[in-house]
């Protein structure tokens, strides 16, 4: 994705599996702040800076780096352990990803967990602002689209579609992702489930399932479980709750 087709717009990154989802449930943990980072290297040079007070979190392969005090399961981020400390993250797609965006003019993090809450913040921030474009940026692994990223885009759609009075002109894939969405949910009672069904089929999920980690799928399925947004803060390049900016 070249990085200027995100320009001026509102860009909203969806790493379903696992990265959005642990940046959320960091924030939501009580973690200062989550910094993205791309390289490993930069990441240690950032918490040899901190005289170790920062966390060092992430995976590739999806398995924890070497050094490293945390992976990229959510499971991992829980308050008694990132409450209160910054984070610096560096993952295989996610933090790539959120990089490739700086252009925008504001970047959120967007995940089933607070799917409902990004996209009200969006329209919202969108209407305010005067800006014409809200961008889903689905991660991918190593490449490829992955069909949690796209079923967690066509949520978000979704739910700003339903949230908001105005009329969203949406694009063809846009409409697609949508209309998937509503497809696997189908109107279900257990919506986590159905999420999960799918998630199991998908090409993030069966490498998950191949690692052995099967258990952050369901966490990762636990739609608008919190009201939290992340936000990159431009100037420090961190990523904290909107609300705090």
């Amino acid at each position: 994705m070249p990085r200027e087709s995100v320009a001026g717009g509102i860009a909203i990154i969806v790493d379903v599996l696992r990265a959005s989802t642990t940046i959320v449930t960091a924030l939501e943990a009580g973690a200062a702040f989550v910094k993205p980072v791309v390289e490993v290297e930069e990441a240690h040079r950032l918490r040899s800076s901190s005289n170790g007070a920062w966390l060092l979190g992430g995976e590739r392969g999806g398995v924890l780096i070497p050094g490293f005090d945390l992976g990229n399961s959510p499971a991992e981020y829980c308050r008694s352990v990132v409450n209160g400390r910054g984070i610096i993250m560096t993952t295989t797609n996610g933090t790539l990803a959120i990089e490739r965006c700086v252009a925008a003019e504001i970047v959120l993090v967007g995940s089933f967990l607070n799917r409902s809450a990004v996209a009200k913040e969006a329209v919202l921030l969108a209407s305010n602002r005067g800006v014409n474009a809200i961008h889903l940026v689905c991660a991918g692994t190593n490449g490829h689209e992955t069909e949690e990223d796209f079923l967690g885009a066509g949520s978000i759609i979704h739910a700003g579609v339903l949230e908001s009075n105005r009329n969203h002109l949406l694009d063809s894939k846009s409409e697609k992702a949508s209309a998937e969405f509503r497809r696997v949910v189908n109107g279900s009672s257990d919506a986590q489930s159905q999420l999960l069904e799918s998630f199991h089929q998908s090409l993030g999920g069966r490498n998950l399932i191949d690692l052995g980690m099967e258990s952050d799928l369901i966490l990762a399925a636990a739609m608008d479980q919190f009201r939290l947004v992340p936000c990159l803060c431009l100037k420090t390049g961190r990523l904290v709750s909107f609300d705090a900016l």
